[in-house]
């Protein structure tokens, strides 16, 4: 069990993330007298009690580690989004108490990079009929949960954003690699583009491209 208390001083401040080759480095500004910090890292958006943290998944990281290698150094791997919670410590008798500030300034989030969403309309015409079927393939680098994205269905002239005509849900999640879709059916005059349930949410964390 790690010791910790609450303080409102703010001793972790200023806390940024860059990239260096296949790594990030996470830097920080640190109170004069703090010798170490414990460092968590989640998903983002995960939920977060210091409660329910278990003792193995915190980092130690000593100040002379950090001037070592000029910060906290990450290997990129794989392609998501991560939050990093940077407690200061204090010692007594030379054991780390984890500190827990008020404010949120020693917590950063981190992006490793959007996955590519790919995908394209299988369109098979039915000559003597007024419909067509439809198939829509995406090709995803990773899971994608159901409402992420949905397609938009417009006659005459392609949709131009999610409202820009009749909105679909997708049933089922988005495995990776590719994924086929049931066959619809669509009038000779619809288009049909697929868009981000929110872009500026799924924007930060996905690419779609149309193939």
């Amino acid at each position: 069990m790690i010791d910790r208390e609450k303080i409102t001083d703010v001793l972790i401040k200023d806390v940024v993330c860059h990239r260096q080759g296949d790594e990030y480095v996470i830097n920080w500004h640190w109170a004069e007298d703090v010798p170490c910090v414990y460092v968590h890292k989640t998903t983002k958006d995960a939920p977060f009690d210091i409660e329910q943290v278990d003792e193995k998944q915190w980092k130690l990281y000593t100040r002379e580690e950090y001037k070592v290698h000029k910060g906290l150094r990450e290997k990129s791997e794989g392609i998501g989004q991560f939050t990093y919670r940077i407690f200061p410590c204090r010692l007594e008798k030379g054991k780390p108490v984890l500190l827990v500030p008020s404010t949120d300034s020693h917590v950063i989030h981190v992006s490793t990079g959007k996955a590519k969403i790919t995908y394209s309309l299988i369109r098979n015409k039915k000559w003597f009929s007024s419909y067509d079927s439809l198939q829509i393939r995406i090709f995803s680098e990773i899971p994608v949960p159901k409402d992420v994205l949905c397609y938009v269905k417009k006659e005459g002239s392609p949709p131009i954003h999610k409202d820009d005509g009749t909105q679909y849900a997708f049933i089922r999640d988005i495995e990776p690699g590719e994924n086929l879709l049931p066959e619809i059916e669509v009038k000779k005059k619809d288009v049909i583009r697929l868009f981000f349930t929110d872009g500026k949410k799924y924007g930060e964390r996905y690419e779609l491209i149309p193939e």
